[in-house]
């Protein structure tokens, strides 16, 4: 800033004395013997641009709480009449049948001994020679299975619990503009018809005017913005533990079947000549006891069916009035703070131009120095 008035002020000292008339600086014709000055310092009104601090008014938008009434839906209990079916105690008569045994004569067939001769076979032992195959021991070798474990490759499926990130439902309350019509006072003109006395002056002239006015208070209708609350369907992230089928490999035990050589202990066959006792078939008489079948009269129950009336307890239903509690909503007025915007006037600092005035020495020539600065 400085710099900048020292150019500002040093162009105005060069070029004022060419534009202006020479009177500020005279300049006197110098001899050879002369002793006297060259010339005279003289001040000079010069003018110096500055810059200051002031401070303007502002709007600055503020949000101011209020409250506000609104309606909360509320759960209430209230006795209501109901019929409920109960069950009470009866009598009831019905036919219950029931079996009646009776004895009836019947024929059964028995069986009575008696006896009768018949040829009946019989066995005699008798020796007949014969070869018998006998068994002699020996040693043979053969293979046997036998079982060895080994480790076999295998895939088990196992649950592993992971973590999803899932979005779920919820309310977020937001402030929406709205608009509401209200009412302001306001003062219009209203003409009255016809002609009305204004008064005498003091020669005794009347005075009438027509078209008189005068102001109606009336109301007029303005809208204004509100800010009403409102729910807002939001989704929140929320984790969710979840169950995955993993397939991991695992080593499992099988029994691998192997052949093994052992010697097994067999027997052989041989013949041996022997004698065989044999059973040679013969005819015998012999009496047997048969039995004879003849009628025998007897008595057997018999069920007959028969009703009987009879008595039975029985639950009748019958309807009663009771009371349950039912919840009903209703809404109940709850004062809320809510933030409305509003105006407020604030000092801001800004920055102006202003000239300052600035006294310097001028010399015919140059200027040696300033003032001010």
């Amino acid at each position: 800033m400085k710099c900048l008035a020292l150019l500002v002020i040093l162009g105005c000292v060069f070029i004022a004395p060419g534009l202006a008339n020479p009177v500020s600086v005279s300049r006197v014709k110098r001899s050879f013997h002369s002793h006297e000055p060259e010339g005279y310092w003289s001040k000079k009104l010069t003018w110096k641009a500055q810059w200051v601090k002031v401070w303007k008014t502002d709007k600055k938008l503020i949000w101011k709480t209020e409250w506000k009434k609104t309606q909360v839906p509320a759960w209430k209990e209230i006795q209501v009449p109901i019929w409920k079916e109960i069950q009470v105690p009866d009598w009831k008569i019905i036919n219950k049948p029931i079996w009646k045994e009776t004895q009836v004569p019947a024929w059964k067939e028995i069986q009575v001994p008696d006896w009768k001769e018949v040829q009946i076979p019989a066995w005699k032992e008798i020796q007949v020679p014969d070869w018998k195959e006998i068994q002699v021991p020996d040693w043979k070798e053969v293979q046997v299975p036998d079982w060895k474990e080994i480790q076999v490759p295998d895939w088990k499926v196992i649950s592993k619990p992971v973590w999803k990130e899932i979005q779920v439902p919820a309310w977020k309350e937001i402030q929406v503009p709205d608009w509401k019509q209200i009412w302001v006072p306001d003062w219009v003109k209203m003409g009255i018809p016809g002609e009305h006395f204004l008064g005498k002056d003091h020669h005794g002239n009347e005075y009438t005017a027509h078209d008189v006015w005068k102001k109606k208070l009336i109301w007029k209708p303005v809208w204004k913005k509100i800010w009403r609350t409102e729910k807002k369907q939001i989704w929140v992230p929320q984790k969710k533990l979840e169950w995955v089928q993993e397939k991991v490999q695992i080593w499992r035990t099988e029994k691998k079947q192997i052949w093994r050589t052992e010697k097994k202990q067999i027997w052989r066959t041989e013949k041996k000549q022997i004698w065989r006792t044999e059973k040679k078939q013969i005819w015998v008489t012999k009496k047997e006891q048969i039995w004879r079948t003849e009628k025998k009269q007897i008595w057997i129950p018999k069920k007959e069916l028969i009703w009987k009336q009879e008595k039975v307890q029985i639950w009748r239903t019958e309807k009663k009035q009771v009371w349950i509690t039912e919840k009903k909503e209703i809404w109940k007025d709850v004062w809320k703070q809510i933030s409305v915007p509003v105006w407020k006037e604030i000092e801001v600092p800004a920055w102006k131009q202003i000239w300052k005035d600035l006294e310097g020495c001028v010399e015919a020539d140059f200027c040696t120095s300033l003032e001010g600065d």
